[in-house]
């Protein structure tokens, strides 16, 4: 596995909300429809945590797993640990159809804190924030790119294609600056 490298170097912003590059962390997307035989055993090797309900993100320590559809999950773990991950999920699902693929570095991944943060999103994205639940994971686009996140900690965690992250960026700088809140 190659050295990790942020997509922008830990680009950061301080307007009415913080906005941090916090990447690179080790993703895998497993794709294998529920009940797969194996699959909880799976995600819990990879990751330590239980198959998440629809929509949600479980998180143990510095691991998590989000669902993202019927038959997708995204794995976040420590970046070195990305190799490991994948040899348990082919362990736990040897013989039974699935995809299993480091995506570490093909995202980058921010983080957006502080009271307003939701506000920063809200001008970006097409969801009800006022029903946004912690740890809900929402697919959705940020302007008209395709990102997820979701809401821990106080804050929000955005994921979006590694392509866009200097756009994204911007986004988010542009929507978070002072003066500009709703």
């Amino acid at each position: 596995m190659s050295d990790p490298v942020s997509a922008l170097g830990g680009a950061t912003f301080e307007g009415f909300a913080s906005v941090r590059e916090i990447g690179p962390l080790g993703m895998i997307t497993l794709r294998a429809k529920s009940g797969t035989p194996g699959l909880a055993e799976a995600v819990q090797a990879a990751t330590g945590c239980a198959l998440p309900e629809q929509r949600r993100l479980l998180r143990q320590g510095d691991r998590a797993v989000g669902w993202m559809s019927p038959d997708e999950f995204l794995l976040i773990l420590p970046y070195a640990e990305v190799a490991s991950g994948l040899a348990a999920i082919a362990q736990a699902l040897q013989g039974q159809h699935h995809l299993a693929v480091d995506v570490s570095d093909a995202r980058a991944v921010f983080r957006i804190e502080g009271s307003k943060a939701d506000q920063v999103l809200r001008k970006l994205s097409p969801v009800d924030f006022d029903r946004l639940e912690p740890n809900e994971l929402r697919r959705s686009r940020a302007a008209q790119v395709a990102a997820a996140f979701w809401s821990e900690d106080g804050g929000f965690t955005l994921v979006c294609f590694r392509s866009v992250a200097g756009y994204v960026m911007g986004l988010l700088r542009t929507s978070a600056q002072p003066g500009s809140e709703l």
